[in-house]
């Protein structure tokens, strides 16, 4: 087992040297703590067989990994994460799922991915090649950035599984059933999923596949305003035919999952105090918008509030929520 933790990095140059520690264990990522001179975290991973497991305990941080990262990709994998302790947010594949403890939730190393932790949280990261998870989930697009909720199915028995089967590797597991037991972790990782999400979607493995694809090609040009489902249809060879029957399951258009998509991630971007000094605008066509007062009007539209009153509200709840956790530590 392999420990790594942020004791030997200091003050401001901890989150920088952790994102480059992260990614030669598990993928590139970009690491920003709420406080980056008092950033703690700890990795400690093994391989277990086929998987690489580890467990991430950390302070309240955000940690995205964009098309930079994306872009140096080699190899086809897939994060399982459990949330053991605390909160996380993740946002993937056009989904933003809120998990809490003893909760799953798998992503795609090839699609955008971002992860916010609200406080303290361990984390429990199981890699694995995409060859190898789909021997036992077939079409594992159709299930990234879903919740696979702990009072599901086989959620609880696959959690606690995947915990004690790290444990073991703390203690020392023999080489001779690690193999094995990864496989069987695998099995019931997929049975859980089957159960939770199988049974309530009647859509073919191959629909659900073409439509995870999409929304993937969708994520990669989100920025672009030329974007339009003619482009998405074109890009991904589909007819425009076959590209609304896929989304007619989804109870949105295409049309709309790409504002919806760009309004989120702008909406994210306003109520980040790293971006306070950017403008509305300049926010808002960084995401594929051409039109001050159509993007104004839509944002109010989805979210109740035009976008400075919305940052204006964002923010204060940003430091009311700061100074609450200032007043409990002191």
């Amino acid at each position: 087992m392999n420990v790594f933790n942020t004791n030997d990095l200091t003050g401001r140059a901890a989150p920088g040297g952790w994102t480059g520690l992260f990614a030669s264990q598990i993928e590139a990522m970009d690491f920003k703590p709420a406080k980056p001179d008092a950033f703690m975290a700890e990795l400690a991973g093994s391989d277990l067989g086929p998987l690489h497991i580890a467990r991430l305990t950390c302070g309240r941080t955000t940690i995205e990994r964009g098309a930079a990262q994306i872009a140096h990709k080699t190899a086809s994998t897939y994060l399982l994460m459990l949330q053991v302790r605390g909160e996380a947010e993740v946002s993937h594949y056009g989904n933003t799922a809120t998990l809490g403890e003893g909760d799953f939730v798998l992503c795609d190393s090839a699609a955008p991915l971002k992860i916010r932790f609200s406080g303290d949280v361990e984390t429990l990261i199981l890699k694995v090649a995409a060859s190898t998870l789909k021997e036992h989930l077939p079409s594992p697009e159709g299930f990234c950035g879903r919740a696979l909720r702990a009072d599901e199915g086989l959620t609880a028995a696959a959690a606690a599984m995947a915990l004690n089967l790290f444990g073991r590797l703390e203690a020392g597991l023999s080489l001779h059933y690690q193999d094995r037991v990864a496989r069987q972790l695998l099995d019931i990782v997929a049975t859980a999923y089957a159960l939770a999400f199988d049974t309530s979607n009647a859509r073919s493995s191959v629909v659900s596949g073409r439509c995870a694809a999409v929304k993937l090609y969708i994520e990669h040009h989100l920025r672009d305003p030329e974007l339009t489902p003619c482009a998405v249809a074109a890009g991904t060879k589909l007819s425009t035919r076959y590209l609304r029957m896929i989304f007619a399951s989804e109870n949105e258009t295409v049309s709309a999952y790409i504002l919806r998509r760009r309004l989120e991630q702008c909406a994210r971007q306003i109520a980040d105090p790293a971006w306070r000094g950017h403008s509305m605008t300049e926010i808002a066509f960084g995401w594929g918008f051409n039109s001050a007062p159509h993007f104004t009007r839509t944002f109010r539209d989805r979210f109740g509030l035009p976008p400075r009153e919305y940052r204006r509200l964002k923010l204060e709840e940003e430091g009311g929520a700061f100074g609450a956790r200032t007043r409990r530590a002191a």
